[in-house]
């Protein structure tokens, strides 16, 4: 699988009048921020683009969003180009992936190793930290000015996916783009209250209750908690506000790799994974069709919620036992 470069990406963007814009289901903040960078970007430069979304912006990303997201799959009925962030493959997209064939040229910009290169155009750098990392490589190619607004949704990209700067992804050049954004005036007080500060109260009761659920497994080395939707009925919370919990069971002592699943409908849950140090969680994210990176990944798993916390835990203890 080759890689095509930056500069040829963006000379095709240069060229196309009407691009399309693509996050993953259950976006995050680099796939949200990252888009949100590159649809500025092309606006300035007098391109018709949007960012084509199926699933509710979570409420800490909303400030991200100025008339960039749409749910309107004719928002743009013939684009030149459909570029794909963030993504790792078609599946990804969900119920978009038809539309995103629809573009005269595809392109994706992503740094999972697990990237099965499904579009005309690709580039993947694995060992960056964030989609946002490498945004901001394509957006100064595209030579059109960047701005306080774009330089925000670059550091919302980054900083989400890096766990603000602690994950072992972050590099020297993380933190040399990341101050190089700053030269385009990032209001970091603002930034960081919306999303780190600006929870709401039914956040704390979700939470509350994934982490009662809480089961250490493979003698501590390991932890394992889940979320239903009665949960969720019983807080009034909303699915997204669940996100971060899964980085608190891994920062428990002694604990190696952390699973937490998520029931999104009956007989499909969610899973994602977390390790540490030494463990790979992308070998355990395959087994179940999932991928990710070696110290984050996930997977969905279509059983009962009760078979799919033992197929977890058996498929834990098999990479443990390994190491």
């Amino acid at each position: 699988m080759k890689n095509n470069s930056l500069k040829n990406i963006a000379n095709v963007l240069i060229e196309a009048e009407k691009i399309l814009i693509f996050t993953h289901i259950l976006m995050d903040g680099d796939t949200l921020g990252s888009s949100v960078a590159l649809c500025k970007q092309l606006r300035k430069a007098g391109k018709q683009a949007y960012i084509l979304i199926e699933d509710n912006i979570p409420a800490y990303l909303a400030f991200l969003n100025k008339d960039y997201c749409s749910y309107d799959f004719n928002i743009i009925e013939k684009p030149d180009i459909c570029v794909a962030v963030d993504c790792s493959d078609i599946g990804r997209l969900g119920m978009r992936k038809d539309k995103f064939f629809q573009g005269e040229i595809t392109i994706c910009v992503d740094h999972h190793t697990t990237n099965d290169y499904f579009a005309q155009l690709n580039y993947v750098k694995e060992d960056s930290s964030s989609t946002g990392e490498i945004m901001y490589q394509l957006l100064k190619k595209l030579k059109i000015d960047m701005d306080q607004e774009i330089a925000e949704a670059l550091y919302a990209a980054i900083t989400t996916d890096t766990g603000n700067f602690q994950y072992t992804n972050t590099t020297k050049n993380t933190h040399l783009i990341v101050a190089k954004l700053f030269d385009y005036g990032i209001d970091l007080e603002k930034v960081s209250v919306e999303l780190y500060q600006n929870i709401r109260h039914e956040k704390i009761l979700i939470t509350n209750e994934a982490l009662n659920t809480i089961e250490m497994i493979c003698d501590g080395k390991a932890d394992i908690a889940y979320v239903t939707l009665d949960m969720l009925n019983k807080t009034a919370a909303s699915m997204d506000e669940t996100e971060g919990i899964i980085e608190t069971l891994r920062n428990i002592n002694g604990v190696e790799i952390s699973a937490f699943l998520k029931e999104q409908e009956e007989n499909k849950i969610k899973v994602g994974f977390r390790a540490k140090t030494y463990g790979d969680v992308s070998i355990i994210a395959k087994k179940f069709g999932g991928g990710g990176h070696k110290k984050a990944a996930g997977c969905t798993i279509f059983a009962p919620l009760s078979k799919s916390l033992d197929m977890v835990k058996d498929a834990i203890k098999e990479q443990l036992d390994k190491k």
